[in-house]
């Protein structure tokens, strides 16, 4: 598997544990160190500090509303770092695009060791 498929698998993996509330899924992804911010602009250091906030906001969190997640762009910094930015749109549970809320604009620093892709860093934008 090319880096670019394993970097989209690691994307939708995001999107499968974001849209199925599994919040173990979605730590997974990450690496120790990582840093994270929110939409909204929280920012969370460290796998334990983002463990702990997706425990508790990830629960329930889609039986309003969810997000597809697509790959908009990669630019390999290095062969192990990628910059990945996302285009996240809202859409209900059942896949309908939600039409009055406005996109995300993430971005994921990504860096491959062992073999593995994982999040670094992560930004996430709302779209104005």
């Amino acid at each position: 598997m090319t880096d670019t498929a394993e970097i989209k698998k690691l994307v939708a993996t995001v999107q499968h544990s974001q849209q199925n509330e599994l919040p173990e899924e979605f730590i997974g992804l990450f690496r120790s160190d990582a840093i994270w911010t929110t939409a909204h602009g929280k920012r969370l250091t460290g796998r334990d500090e983002i463990a702990s906030f997706t425990r508790q906001v990830l629960p329930g969190a889609a039986k309003e509303a969810t997000a597809t997640y697509e790959v908009a762009h990669v630019l390999f910094i290095r062969p192990d770092v990628a910059a990945v930015k996302i285009r996240q749109r809202p859409v209900l549970p059942d896949g309908t695009p939600i039409l009055d809320q406005n996109e995300g604009s993430p971005l994921y620093i990504l860096s491959k060791e062992d073999g593995v892709w994982r999040i670094a860093a992560g930004q996430n934008t709302i779209v104005l």
